[in-house]
C-alpha cells in the first residue's frame, strides 16, 4: 500500500469545461471490424497477435487530434493506452506487445505532449480486462469463453500474477508521462463467470493511482467508488444520483455512430444537430460530454468525424459560454422543446426545434432583464403577457399569469441548435 496521503482530486475544471474527445485506437483497427472484433469472433491470442506484425500507422498525428479537440471546443483528450486485446501503445517495459515494438513509436507520448501543446487536459484510458496476457483467466467476456472445456485453458494461469502486471502498467503511465488529469478505468463485471474488484485489487489500484498523480480524476469502473459515474452510450433521463438522492458527478460516453474502434462498414452516424443535443442535454443535467473518435489502421480519422468536429466547433465558437462554466438552469423551467442550462445570473434556452415567432416562459414574470440570441448579440423583446387577453386573430393572450412571452425572428438563426441568452434580473 503506498505510504503516502493522497490529496483530493482535482475535479474543478472538469465541472467547468464539460465536453471532451475520446480516442480509440489499437489493433482492432486492422481488422476494422469493431474493438471487441477478438471476442465477437472469439479469436485465439496466437491469430489475432499476428495483426501486431502489420500494425503502422503512418499517418497517425497526435497534433492534428489535439487541434481539431481544440477547434470543437472540447477542453480535455482521453486516449486508450490498452484495449481489451492487449495491445499497449507506449513504451512499456512489461510485455513485447506494443506500439514500440511493431512501429518504433510511442504513441502515449506522442498523444501527451500534443495534447499539452494545445492547452488541453490529457488523459488516459486503460483497460484492466487483458486479453492477451498468458495469465488472464477465461471469463464471460473472454474471446474463448465458448471452449468445450473453457477451464482447461486456465490451467498453469495465475491470476495474482496478472494483477502485478497490471499495477505496473498503471505505474509506468503514471510515472513517465508527467502529470496526467484524468484516468478512465475500463472495466468490472462481477459475477459467477466475471471478474469483480477483488479481480484486480481495486482497492490498491485505486490507492496506487492517487499517490502516483495527486489531484487525478478516477471514473467508477474498477468496481468501487470513484470521483464520477459514466453512462455508456445513453443519455439519462434526468440528473444522476446517488442511492440517497444526493447529485453525482457524471460524464455520458457516446461514439459518432455506435462502435468505437475503427468500423469499416459502419456508417450509422449520428448528425451534427444530435451530437450538440447530447451536449446539452448532458450540461444541463450537470453532466459532461465525452465524444468518441477512433482511427483507422494507418491513424487516419474517418471523413465524417472530421465533419462533425468541425461543425460542433462552428456552433462552439459562438455558443460556448452555454457550456463552459454552465449546469442545470434552476431560476427558469424549459419549455417544450428546449433544454436549458444556467451560468450565475444568464440562463440560456437552447432551441432542439425552432418555433414560430413566439417562446412562453411560465412563472418568469419580474425574473428577467434582458435577452438575446448568443448566435450574434441581437436582442430579442419580450413582454409579461396579459392573463386576461384574448387571443383574438395573431395576439397572443389566454397565457397563465406570469407568463413571459419572447418574440423571435421567423427564420432560425442557427443551423443547428439556436441559443437564446437571457440575463436575470438582479
Amino acid at each position: 500500500m503506498p505510504a503516502s496521503q493522497p490529496t483530493a482530486p482535482d475535479t474543478d475544471w472538469f465541472d467547468h469545461d464539460r465536453f471532451g474527445m475520446f480516442i480509440h485506437f489499437g489493433l482492432y483497427a486492422l481488422p476494422a471490424r469493431h474493438e471487441w472484433v477478438m471476442s465477437y469472433e472469439e479469436r485465439e491470442v496466437e491469430e489475432y497477435e499476428r495483426y501486431a506484425r502489420y500494425f503502422d500507422p503512418d499517418l497517425f498525428d497526435a497534433a492534428a487530434y489535439a487541434r481539431m479537440a481544440k477547434q470543437a471546443g472540447m477542453k480535455y483528450v482521453v486516449l486508450t493506452t490498452k484495449h481489451h486485446e492487449g495491445f499497449c501503445l507506449w513504451d512499456t517495459a512489461l510485455s513485447e506487445y506494443s506500439a514500440p515494438r511493431s512501429c518504433g513509436r510511442d504513441l502515449v507520448r506522442e498523444f501527451v505532449e500534443a495534447v499539452r501543446a494545445e492547452g488541453l487536459r490529457v488523459g488516459f484510458y486503460h483497460s484492466v480486462l487483458d486479453w492477451h496476457h498468458p495469465d488472464y483467466t477465461v471469463d464471460e467476456r473472454h474471446p474463448r469463453r465458448n471452449h468445450p472445456d473453457p477451464s482447461s485453458l486456465d490451467a498453469g494461469k495465475d491470476l495474482a500474477r496478472y494483477r502485478e502486471y497490471l499495477h505496473g502498467q498503471v505505474r509506468e503511465l503514471l510515472t513517465d508521462y508527467g502529470q496526467i488529469d484524468y484516468l478512465f478505468y475500463d472495466f468490472t463485471f462481477p459475477g459467477e463467470f466475471g471478474k469483480g474488484p477483488e479481480a484486480w485489487d481495486a482497492e490498491e489500484l485505486m490507492a496506487l493511482t492517487r499517490d502516483l498523480q495527486p489531484g487525478i480524476i478516477v471514473n467508477d469502473r474498477l468496481g468501487i467508488p470513484g470521483d464520477l459515474v459514466t453512462p455508456e452510450q445513453y443519455q439519462p433521463d434526468s440528473p444522476m444520483t446517488d442511492d440517497t438522492g444526493e447529485p453525482v458527478r457524471w460524464e455520458a460516453c457516446q461514439t459518432m455512430n455506435g462502435s468505437w474502434g475503427y468500423d469499416r462498414d459502419n456508417f450509422d452516424f449520428k448528425s451534427t444537430h444530435m451530437l450538440l443535443s447530447m451536449l446539452v442535454d448532458s450540461v444541463a443535467k450537470g453532466g459532461n460530454l465525452l465524444l468518441n473518435v477512433g482511427p483507422d489502421g494507418r491513424g487516419n480519422l474517418r471523413s465524417e468525424d472530421e465533419q462533425r468536429l468541425a461543425e460542433i466547433g462552428r456552433w462552439m465558437h459562438l455558443h460556448r459560454r452555454s457550456i463552459r462554466g454552465a449546469g442545470p438552469a434552476t431560476a427558469l423551467a424549459a419549455p417544450a422543446g428546449t433544454v436549458m442550462t444556467q451560468r450565475g445570473d444568464r440562463v440560456y434556452v437552447h432551441f432542439l426545434a425552432w418555433p414560430l415567432k413566439h417562446l412562453h416562459l411560465r412563472d418568469a414574470a419580474g425574473k428577467i432583464a434582458y435577452a438575446q440570441l448568443l448566435n450574434d448579440a441581437s436582442e430579442v423583446r419580450f413582454e409579461e403577457t396579459d392573463p386576461t387577453a384574448k387571443a383574438w386573430n395573431t395576439n397572443v393572450g389566454g397565457l397563465a399569469p406570469g407568463t413571459v412571452t419572447f418574440t423571435l425572428p421567423v427564420q432560425q438563426p442557427d443551423p443547428w441548435i439556436p441559443v437564446l441568452e437571457i440575463f436575470l434580473a438582479q
